[in-house]
């Protein structure tokens, strides 16, 4: 059983009411994917490539959260259409780009919570330090125990991210998406929650699709890259194999020089925020 195929998948957004042209006829949406097969890989995978290439809607669509149009995604050897919430919940856990959720409980509750509600129950043990409790492990790794008495909805962008990853791995999904989790960041929390998630996935078989901007975190972190082109072809393959200098400028559409400058700026400006 594979982890993960998409066969003959058709995929476009349905029209926004309203969204009409000068001369009033509907917008339709472009095709996302378009007869769209292949089957996917399980492990640590990061997904580069310039925004609206599809990485979101592919992420979507194979953690079961939106449905083809035509076609079938199988998770897990399961048609994601026929999957009860319940099911897709143990199969995925999602983490949406700038999510946020709109609640006063405090963080360390809300974790607890996450953590005995999940898959594990509340008894995972650690993977680092089997003696160790899972939920501790955690909160060490992502240094979320200081939050513990703060108000979800008075965190920071970076708390937040931390608090999101945390909660994707405890509740214990058997895979994980995650939609640029970290671009708000600190330096040493990107590396600290990347390191930890790869070993998670190692020890554990739960396969991480981890959407991400950063070049160098994917070359030094990722097992496998989904290069992502502006007319949805998708390149497969490892860092070396996939994040060569000509696919990357075809990709997007600049050179590597400047994405490189650009990737700069992008983490002073992050860092000028927080």
């Amino acid at each position: 059983m594979s982890f993960l195929k998409f066969q003959d998948v058709n995929f476009s957004y349905p029209p926004l009411e309203g969204d009409v042209d000068e001369d009033g006829k509907q917008i339709m949406p472009p095709v996302v994917f378009d007869h769209f097969s292949a089957e996917l890989p399980a492990g640590f995978v990061s997904l580069v490539g310039p925004n609206g290439s599809g990485k979101s809607t592919f992420m979507l669509l194979a953690a079961g959260r939106i449905l083809p149009v035509e076609g079938k995604v199988e998770l897990f050897g399961k048609d994601t259409r026929t999957l009860s919430q319940e099911e897709r919940d143990e199969r995925a856990s999602y983490i949406y780009q700038n999510m946020e959720l709109e609640t006063e409980d405090e963080c360390g509750a809300l974790l607890q919570f996450v953590y005995k509600n999940g898959l594990f129950g509340g008894a995972g043990r650690g993977i680092r330090n089997p003696e160790k409790d899972f939920l501790d492990e955690v909160k060490e790794v992502f240094e979320v125990e200081s939050l513990a008495q703060k108000k979800f909805n008075a965190l920071s962008k970076g708390e937040l991210q931390r608090m999101l990853v945390a909660f994707s791995i405890l509740y214990g999904s058997r895979s994980v998406f995650m939609d640029e989790p970290f671009f708000a960041m600190e330096e040493k929390h990107k590396h600290a929650a990347l390191q930890y998630l790869k070993e998670y996935s190692a020890a554990t078989c739960v396969s991480i699709y981890i959407s991400m901007h950063e070049l160098d975190l994917t070359r030094k972190y990722a097992n496998t890259v989904m290069l992502f082109y502006p007319n949805h072809d998708i390149d497969l393959g490892t860092a070396e194999e996939v994040l060569t200098d000509a696919d990357l400028e075809k990709a997007y559409g600049v050179p590597v020089a400047m994405l490189k400058h650009s990737e700069a700026l992008t983490r002073e400006i992050i860092a000028g925020r927080m």
